[in-house]
């Protein structure tokens, strides 16, 4: 019996430890890692972009215009994904639960009013990912670069 118990007891464990090591089912955005270089993940990225994202985004990340101004509902306009927009000052951490959970969860005001969707029902961890993968590849590669630093300083 104790034999049993003991396979039993390890084959959990190994099971536990693959589930970990592959971030499967994880909701975690500490781990987010964006993936710029990643053909088959921007190609993801892009798709789930033009369904999700590019009609207040735009087609080509331009943002809305007037974005740094509350429109007349108090809101303010979509911004641009491009290098004209702040997206880069941010890190994958952030970008990630910014979509995830929405920008009230993020800044901890849960009556923060936005037009942007909260993607937590909507996307996969790795969807999400895959679109600001794809965001940041379209990035000059001098702004990906200081992302990059970024990214390494967060991570320290």
């Amino acid at each position: 019996m104790n034999r049993v118990l003991a396979i039993s007891l390890g084959a959990a464990v190994l099971v536990g430890a693959a589930v970990l090591a592959c971030g499967w089912g994880s909701s975690d955005p500490a781990g987010t890692v964006l993936k710029p270089s990643d053909q088959q993940v921007l190609a993801i990225g892009q798709a789930i972009y033009a369904d999700n994202c590019a009609s207040c985004h735009g087609a080509e990340l331009e943002g809305q215009p007037n974005w740094r101004s509350p429109g007349l509902d108090g809101r303010l306009p979509a911004p641009p994904h491009d290098e004209t927009g702040h997206t880069w000052h941010h890190d994958g951490d952030t970008l990630f639960r910014l979509t995830k959970y929405g920008t009230g969860a993020l800044i901890g005001d849960p009556d923060y009013a936005s037009n942007m969707p909260i993607y937590e029902s909507i996307l996969t961890d790795d969807e999400i990912i895959a679109v600001l993968s794809y965001i940041k590849s379209t990035w000059p590669q001098k702004i990906r670069e200081r992302h990059d630093v970024m990214e390494r300083n967060r991570s320290r």
